[in-house]
């Protein structure tokens, strides 16, 4: 055997070693954060070669549905998972949440470009089909100036299991007696009125093609394709537009995410609190057998968590975590056996 040929062989072996090594990490779940995930993951591979972390954003639905069957190492959702749900999962999971946003209601009236006001009931009696036409005297109240059209309310919500629909059925749960008895907060819902899409894509679209229409989307989605979206007035009595300042202003005045970290920040107490705000979760298996994998996990987690990280979800219309969040998020990644 020629020397070029142990060479080689050496190389090949030690290629063969490296890939055999390489972690394959399969992860699923919301959409809604699925372009700050993409970018830490390829972040995290760039500087961390040997690990690969493969996301599919198939809505929170999806992904709790993943980690409870086990066909995913770790689970992106943006609704907490219920006890009910957590007891179904064979490796109880934890919540590390991730960076803040919020969700929007993103209109279609011609001639009403910007600068509409929704107050907590306008917004209930639309999606109830209680408030029916864009002149009601719910919506012209605070509209004052403004030419609203006499005609027909047409709503548009998520068709597929979305958090999304989660965190919006989950304030108007809030802000509406008759929404919580009759409809409730959930993934998805039995809706009294409108037509349903698939993911933000679809209710966006149909929202464009449909004069007199409106929806909810995300605030980086709404912002990225630039669609107007309403002011809203939150539990302060005061009138704030979406963004991420207001998204944090809620996450300050809700510090209290529970010892789990699966409290809820929509309908937030300060004055300047955006009212549909929201964390996103991960969720994370409390054991990883595979030791390698759970190395991984751990580094992501913690690399996830430094400031520096955390200051890129404002470049993408996310609001980073408080730092009381991750000071407690960082003592959780201890309890990953």
């Amino acid at each position: 055997m020629t020397k070029n040929t142990v060479l080689g062989l050496a190389a090949f072996a030690a290629m063969f070693a490296a890939t055999a090594s390489a972690q394959s990490i399969n992860a699923a779940g919301a959409t809604f954060p699925e372009p700050i995930y993409k970018k830490w993951f390829g972040e995290f591979k760039a500087a961390h070669s040997s690990v690969a972390i493969n996301y599919n954003a198939i809505g929170s639905g999806g992904g709790i549905k993943g980690i409870t069957e086990g066909t995913v190492d770790f689970a992106a959702s943006d609704m907490p998972m219920t006890d009910e749900q957590i007891g179904a999962v064979k490796i109880k999971p934890l919540h590390f949440p991730t960076v803040l946003g919020g969700i929007v209601l993103t209109y279609n009236v011609p001639g009403v470009e910007s600068g509409l006001k929704l107050t907590p009931e306008a917004v209930a009696g639309i999606f109830l089909g209680e408030v029916k036409k864009w002149n009601d005297p719910k919506i012209a109240a605070e509209n004052k100036g403004v030419k609203l059209p006499n005609e027909d309310i047409f709503t548009v919500h998520r068709s597929d299991g979305s958090g999304t629909t989660f965190v919006f059925t989950d304030y108007l749960s809030k802000v509406s007696p008759t929404w919580k008895k009759n409809i409730g907060a959930n993934s998805s819902v039995s809706w009294p009125a409108g037509v349903g899409q698939a993911k933000n894509d679809g209710v966006a679209g149909t929202i464009r093609q449909t004069p007199n229409s409106i929806g909810y989307v995300e605030l980086q989605y709404a912002v990225n394709n630039k669609l107007a979206y309403a002011d809203m007035r939150n539990a302060a009595g005061k009138w704030v537009k979406a963004s991420f300042d207001s998204v944090t202003a809620a996450a300050a005045s809700s510090k209290d995410l529970g010892p789990d970290f699966r409290g809820s920040i929509t309908n937030a107490s300060g004055p300047a609190a955006w009212p549909i705000s929201t964390y996103t979760w991960l969720l994370i298996p409390t054991q990883i057998p595979d030791g390698a994998k759970k190395k991984a996990v751990v580094d992501f987690l913690t690399w996830m968590l430094k400031p520096e990280t955390q200051k890129e979800a404002l470049s993408l219309n996310y609001a980073p975590l408080p730092k009381n969040i991750v000071a407690l998020e960082i003592k959780q990644i201890a309890s990953i056996k």
